[in-house]
């Protein structure tokens, strides 16, 4: 079992920066890979980034690549989703979520199988 709370979530200015933080308690942290993935107003919810369970890869959305960097502590528990460059268009609700370190990359919402309760990120123009 894993648990997820994310943090960090806020209402900042196009331009700003932001870094979400995904703190996950259960002693399998480290064999899981991580995802984000974002949900806007009526909008789907969306892949934006994932990290290998090792750390040693990453995957983003075309949309959030050279602005979104993910990473991971594996001493703290934590996925870390570092945000510059922010868009009005990046306003959604940010999940956090873990799947089983066996095929990669992991895009797809089935393909996790626990998930945070979401951060709010709202990007004014």
């Amino acid at each position: 079992q894993v648990q997820l709370v994310e943090s960090g979530g806020g209402l900042v200015q196009a331009g700003d920066s932001l870094r979400l933080s995904c703190a996950a308690s259960g002693r399998t942290f480290t064999t899981y890979h991580m995802g984000w993935f974002r949900q806007a107003p009526g909008k789907e919810r969306e892949f934006v980034a994932a990290i290998k369970w090792s750390g040693a890869s990453t995957f983003y959305t075309e949309s959030v690549k050279g602005r979104f960097t993910i990473s991971r502590e594996h001493a703290e528990n934590t996925v870390y989703l570092q945000m510059n460059s922010l868009k009005p268009e990046d306003t959604a609700v940010y999940y956090c979520a873990a799947g089983p370190g066996s095929s990669w990359p992991l895009k797809r919402e089935y393909e996790y199988d626990y998930w945070g309760r979401g951060t709010r990120v709202t990007v004014s123009s």
